[in-house]
């Protein structure tokens, strides 16, 4: 939905706390005598003191040491640092203020690992070392002491200072020197890391560098990752919906052929600005952070591998969310197949209509969404008595679902009442209960969105749960009887500046018009002056394809620049520090900094977490209207530990080929972030979209997590039905997913049981290969299946790169044929329009649907295939999890293991989960023609033998998957 009101702005006047700053000049704050400096230069640091050692780490002081610089705010003198072995890979370092009166993440929004009842102190692969005067820290491997250190806070081992702007229409890039400054509106500290190291994280963003970030070396530029969740249509290189201040490095040795990765997150709230940059002349590269509050809350992650540093990074905040079957599974389990959804059906006959065609079509169609148009007056918790009735909804959500479900939208903000005689609950009994959030004097905030004026819930009042409970609960009583939530603007976003509403006339107000009736964008290459508004690929046998030869097949939507910070007439006011916000103010687009939360938190240090808390509110409502059963949400903002309560979509995304690029990594992304279930609105949301676009992305997110369709009111309609070769691509992309169901069921049940990523870069399973470092043009499902889209338009060949450097078997995943790979480069592949590239590696077993169905219902029916890709020396491996996929917590389940060696393969079940489908299909590719084929040691007549692609296939074998097999050839 669109994040922001477009053409509508109010001028207001806000209530301002202190004055109005500047960076590079003085800054006297609310009328004190206390001038800021606006510069670092002069900070004198901390001593450490009064150290005390225990089993698990140490804690000590640290005092100012030398006269308070007050460079953004005011130093605080004592500070205490916390120093815990948490376990053998991840080392927790805390400073905060001795008399605590910092801003620090309550244990009741984001719970911490317990005190460690063991002592890693002498065998933890993490060190913790320091300076006393003046105090640094810095981390080692204790496996690798004279290696770089992973996190090095010392001067001597930083560029020299004063480092000028690296924008030079931005002072607040340069660097005027590295003490740790701890004050109460500003906290810096900066680490050292190896010159043009890998770093990978530090989202949400649309990186125009890729997945690895921009570190300023090979021609980059830097990185100024600012973190302050905001509501718009993903900008490149700005802040967006979510904070995630984590980071994995990728280091790797020359000399050794060998590369290692760490991880480093900084847990914290506060609106920050994080520098990635290689100064010039400087033998190496840093990160250095800058917060507007709290405290300096770190955790170190040894790794040493991708996956074991993002498995860490989950035991600290929770690992992801168990998916329900139907948003996630298969038999007899179910997952995700398409999820259709637009705004703009605008009444129930239009939901009734595209499941229709839907079906006409033979696309398959798991979940009908609805947004805003199923409102009353765009009033969350109502169905418009009009369009939606409620008698009627209740009618065709149990029919359209049929083994289908259905997700509505709910959006943060709740209207007020406009006058005695408007009756809406959920505001009513919000105000009864207390729980909206207020202005510092204690009346109500009041903003506006699309109902009109609006509160925002306050997820910090005790009753707040209660009212959201009853809200949703009401619904379903209502006819809405929703599968799951998808939350919206939960950044928040508002339509105004401030408490626009207080002193306002309330009585005038009502919903807003809808200002975007028209839409006129299309991709790239495709030229509607010429052709019309169809977007079709042809049209009377002609091509539409309008870029020459020499012409790019990307656009690149502009960016604001990293000066953004210093832009005349951009109000940032509060606080001194300025960090590079892109709406600028911090004010505008969302809630005021200095909106009051219950327990006396500000807006300006809990503004980052208000989607976490919403997310985690209503998967515990749900739990509450749907006892035993699995939630299942979507949400847009998100911070650490979101992925224990909701999933994510990608955002306000547009219908470019550019942007189809960046669906990529924002997965890789996420997979980093613990929020495992993620995907982009597929052809994209807003501006219009054209069949080849469409064509190409329904095959793309056929091999994400998160696969739904969905694009802006008043664009061309892109459902896949509309275009024949789009129908036709999806079918064949969506076969291959509900295929593969089994294969992702295990992959997220190992997230959720042990923070593992499904979706990899290439270079998480060939760490040790440099060309694999930027590539983000392809990604890997779990560790065995390769997947090469097409990403321009025109195209009727891809180019990808084949991992393993020829030391690996990559074979067709569609004829099952062995690819001819180039070692270490790229390798040109066909790739007609509706073929999507999907490789399968080798010394794999697969665990499949054999026949996959319309719905996911309908596909658990059927029975298992096996497919076992060998690799030269014969062996293969493989695992599959099974369970009923609907109880929660996870009741009984099933863990079945894969092996091959030696002619030989066995199944080994464990488990009280009883399997009710058999496996009927084997199929072995890689095996030299056997003369005899025996299963349970007798001989085997179903058996057949390709000899181009050297594949057996056993048919009709009824196998149960309950017991123990074997299955030999020879």
């Amino acid at each position: 939905m669109f994040s922001l009101l477009l053409g509508v702005m109010y001028a207001l006047a806000p209530t301002v706390l202190g004055g109005v700053s500047s960076l590079g000049k003085k800054h006297t704050f609310d009328g004190t005598a206390t001038p800021y400096s606006m510069n670092v230069t002069d900070c004198p640091g901390y001593t450490l003191g009064l150290l005390q050692e225990s089993d698990i780490g140490l804690t000590a002081q640290l005092t100012l040491a030398g006269p308070a610089c007050n460079a953004f705010g005011l130093d605080i003198s004592d500070l205490t640092i916390e120093v815990t072995y948490q376990s053998q890979s991840t080392l927790h370092v805390e400073i905060y203020d001795t008399a605590n009166q910092q801003f620090t993440i309550p244990e009741s929004v984001i719970e911490r690992p317990a005190v460690p009842t063991a002592s890693y102190t002498g065998s933890s692969d993490l060190v913790f070392n320091y300076d006393a005067t003046p105090f640094a820290f810095w981390i080692t491997r204790r496996s690798d002491p004279d290696a770089m250190p992973l996190f090095d806070t010392r001067a001597s081992s930083l560029p020299s200072t004063p480092i000028p702007p690296f924008n030079v229409s931005d002072p607040s890039t340069a660097f005027d020197g590295f003490p740790l400054v701890f004050e109460d509106q500003y906290l810096q500290v900066t680490s050292a890391l190896p010159y043009g190291t890998n770093i990978y994280g530090l989202g949400e963003v649309v990186a125009s560098s890729g997945f690895r970030r921009d570190i300023g070396t090979d021609g980059g530029v830097g990185t100024i990752q600012t973190h302050w969740s905001l509501g718009v249509s993903d900008p490149i290189d700005q802040n967006l919906y979510g904070s995630h201040p984590i980071y994995i490095e990728h280091r790797y040795n020359a000399t050794t052929g060998k590369a290692s990765s760490s991880g480093v997150l900084l847990l914290s709230a506060a609106g920050s600005d994080i520098l990635l940059q290689t100064p010039p002349n400087s033998k190496v590269s840093l990160i250095e952070y800058r917060m507007i509050g709290g405290i300096m809350d770190f955790y170190f992650f040894s790794g040493p591998t991708n996956a074991e540093v993002i498995a860490q990074y989950g035991s600290v905040i929770g690992y992801p969310m168990w998916q329900p079957a139907w948003g996630f599974r298969v038999p007899p389990l179910q997952k995700d197949s398409l999820k259709l959804y637009r705004w703009g059906y605008h009444n129930i006959s239009d939901d009734r209509e595209n499941v229709a065609q839907m079906r006409a079509a033979g696309i398959p169609l798991e979940v009908q969404w609805n947004d805003i148009d199923l409102y009353h007056a765009y009033r969350d918790f109502t169905t418009d008595p009009v369009s939606f009735p409620g008698d009627e909804l209740r009618e065709f959500i149990p029919r359209a679902a049929n083994h289908q479900h259905y997700i509505p939208i709910v959006d943060a903000a709740i209207p007020v009442t406009m006058n005695a005689t408007d009756v809406y609950d959920p505001f009513t009994r919000g105000v009864e209960e207390d729980v909206w959030i207020k202005n510092p004097d204690g009346s109500l905030y009041i903003a506006e969105v699309w109902p009109g004026y609006t509160v925002f819930p306050d997820w910090f009042s005790e009753n707040m749960l209660s009212v959201w409970t009853n809200s949703l609960k009401n619904w379903t009583d209502m006819g809405v009887e929703f599968s799951g939530i998808w939350l919206d603007m939960n950044e928040p976003s508002t339509f105004c500046s401030y408490s626009c509403g207080t002193g306002a006339n309330i009585s005038s107000g009502g919903p807003l018009t809808d200002v975007s009736s028209v839409v006129v964008g299309y991709p790239e290459c495709y030229n509607d002056t010429l052709w019309g508004p169809s977007g079709n690929m042809t049209i009377n046998g002609t091509s539409t394809y309008s870029c020459g030869e020499s012409s790019t097949s990307m656009t690149v939507v502009e960016k604001r620049g990293v000066g953004s910070g210093a832009e005349q007439g951009v109000d940032l006011n509060s606080p001194p520090y300025a960090i590079h916000n892109e709406a600028g103010s911090l004010n505008q687009h969302s809630l005021a900094t200095n909106a009051t939360h219950y327990g006396g938190y500000t807006d300006l240090d809990v503004h980052n977490m208000f989607g976490l808390m919403e997310e985690k509110a209503t998967h515990l409502a749900i739990q509450s209207i749907m006892p035993g059963k699995r939630p299942f949400l979507i949400s847009r903002s998100t911070f650490p530990s979101a992925g224990k309560w909701t999933g994510h979509w990608l955002g306000d995304n547009f219908s470019k080929w550019q942007y189809m690029y960046f669906n990529i990594q924002g997965v890789l992304q996420f997979q980093i972030y613990q929020i495992p279930m993620v995907g982009a609105d597929t052809c994209g949301f807003n501006d219009n979209t054209d069949e080849e676009l469409c064509n190409r992305w329904m095959q793309l997110s056929a091999f994400m997590p998160f696969y739904r369709n969905h694009n802006t009111n008043g664009a061309l309609s892109q459902e896949p039905y509309r275009w024949p070769s789009v129908a036709n691509a999806s079918r064949i992309a969506i076969a291959a997913r509900y295929a593969l169901l089994p294969y992702w069921y295990t992959l997220f049940a190992n997230a959720s049981m042990a923070g593992l990523p499904p979706v990899k870069a290439l270079f998480f399973e060939f760490p040790d290969e440099p060309e694999l470092f930027t590539v983000d043009k392809q990604w890997l499902v779990g560790s065995d299946i390769l997947v090469t889209p097409v990403l321009a338009p025109g195209a009727t060949t891809v180019e990808g790169i084949f991992p393993g450097r020829g030391s690996v078997i990559w074979r067709d995943w569609y004829t099952h044929a062995v690819v001819k790979a180039t070692s270490g480069g790229n390798t040109t592949l066909d790739a007609p329009i509706s073929h999507i590239n999907v490789h399968i590696r080798d010394n794999s077993a697969l665990l499949l649907h054999q026949q996959p169905g319309y719905t996911i219902y309908e596909t658990r029916e059927g029975p298992y295939a096996l497919l076992v890709s060998l690799n030269a020396a014969g062996t293969a491996f493989g695992n599959a999890y099974v369970d009923d996929g609907i109880s929660f917590p996870p009741g009984p389940s099933r863990s079945l293991t894969f092996q091959v060696t030696d002619g030989m393969l066995k199944i080994e079940s464990e488990g009280k989960y009883a399997i009710e489908q058999k496996l009927e299909t084997i199929t072995v590719l890689g095996v030299q023609k056997p003369t005899q084929v025996t299963l349970q040691g007798s001989p085997v007549g179903g058996w057949t033998y390709e000899e181009a692609t050297e594949e057996l296939v056993v048919s009709n074998g009824a196998v149960d998957l309950n017991g123990q097999f074997t299955l030999a050839w020879r």
